[in-house]
């Protein structure tokens, strides 16, 4: 992981916000995110979540904010070295681009007192180490070794950076080790991540409840853990291998998954109680839109309204074009007179608190669980089928893998 990454995701666990990380340093807001997100990669351990659209820190973000204050007196003390102004020093950390293994290597390469000799401990090439070390003196602006006959031996500010990195690794280890401790704890954990519901009536909340309790009902051996998240976040989570099986309503960019199709079901609009317009068309005319991100399923279907011509206007300052919350846009539609899309499955369940519509011409979402290779998963991959099937009455046939 690059330090500046370290440095940039410490600053949203202090800051509970990405926007005022990412104005702080003039970064953008996504750049700001991925440094969270490799952050919780890299440690196992979720620290941060979206609850009605603002950033929440999670319990295990202080243990974690606590852990990474070496590495930020580190980085204080490298920006000497490297010659920053004190008053840059934020703006430079958040852009260091060396990565902790690189510091690693130099300190391999201290110890060893020969790049050669470093290089064949690392099984790394020894053009490749010594760009590395290169590249090192170069950020620092310093000469950090004395090439020698016998050897490569530190310069005065060489053990300075020597204390530093070793600071720096020491620090992250202890991170990273309490991760792999966490790991073994939940080894036999079976952790399912799913898109999040409407509410407690929704298909998604039933069927998870339903899963929980045929499997704890069956004496498995596999504890289940269960968490909401954006589509978004499902994708990377099972990716990084934070969850086992994910229920979500795409499943673009997990084809290296095995995956199933749950149920499929129309795209309606939903719309204010209140409200009197009859069609589609009249309804985003006179209201404004909330919707999920087009990285979503749901957010894509509904951007295909307006792909196929069937739905057009531009879009007003007050529509939401990312609401990835379910809940929320289910109260923005009840509450505030927006109007939003859900498959006709979600629709149902909240029909007394809003208005159903149906499209002129129907668009077909599906809905999917993706799953890795653990038999546990795989186990929970069907029950949570059949209770889908229960839940709403459609019937999914078999695939040949899961026959």
């Amino acid at each position: 992981m690059h330090l500046g990454a370290l440095f940039i995701a410490s600053n949203v666990l202090s800051s509970g916000s990405v926007r005022e990380t990412a104005r702080r340093f003039s970064l953008a807001a996504s750049t700001v995110s991925a440094a969270v997100s490799n952050l919780e990669s890299e440690l196992a351990l979720k620290l941060t979540e979206r609850s009605a659209g603002e950033l929440v820190t999670l319990i295990a973000s202080s243990q974690v904010r606590q852990g990474l204050t070496p590495i930020l007196e580190a980085i204080a003390h490298l920006a000497e070295l490297s010659g920053e102004a004190p008053e840059e020093l934020e703006g430079w950390a958040a852009r260091i681009p060396v990565k902790i293994a690189t510091m690693e290597r130099f300190l391999e390469v201290a110890d060893q007192g020969s790049i050669n000799r470093a290089a064949r401990r690392l099984r790394l090439g020894q053009p490749q180490l010594s760009l590395q070390i290169a590249n090192l003196e170069k950020f620092t602006g310093q000469k950090l070794f004395e090439r020698q006959a016998q050897g490569s031996a530190l310069t005065e500010d060489g053990r300075r950076a020597y204390a530093i990195f070793s600071a720096i690794s020491q620090a992250w280890n202890d991170l990273k080790s309490a991760a792999d401790e966490r790991y073994q704890r939940t080894a036999r954990s079976l952790r399912i991540g799913s898109i999040i519901p409407t509410g407690a009536e929704s298909w998604v909340a039933r069927c998870l409840g339903a899963l929980v309790a045929d499997w704890n009902s069956g004496r498995n051996k596999n504890a289940i853990s269960l968490i909401s998240m954006t589509a978004d976040d499902l994708r990377e989570a099972l990716k990084s291998g934070r969850i086992d099986v994910a229920i979500l309503d795409s499943v673009f960019g997990l084809e290296s998954f095995q995956n199933r199709e749950l149920l499929r079901t129309d795209l309606v609009a939903i719309a204010p109680p209140g409200s009197t317009e009859t069609d589609v068309a009249a309804l985003v005319a006179a209201h404004p839109i909330c919707t999920p991100s087009e990285r979503t399923g749901l957010g894509d279907a509904a951007t295909e309204l307006s792909r196929g011509g069937m739905v057009s206007r531009r879009f007003r300052n007050q529509d939401i074009r990312a609401a990835d919350s379910l809940p929320v846009i289910v109260d923005l539609v009840a509450n505030h007179g927006y109007v939003s899309f859900l498959g006709r499955v979600s629709a149902l369940p909240i029909a007394d608190r809003v208005r159903i519509v149906d499209l002129a011409e129907p668009i077909p979402i599906s809905y999917h669980v993706a799953f890795n290779h653990r038999k546990a998963s795989a186990d929970a991959c069907t029950m949570i089928i059949e209770a889908v099937r229960k839940i709403v009455g459609q019937p999914i046939a078999k695939s040949p893998a899961m026959a």
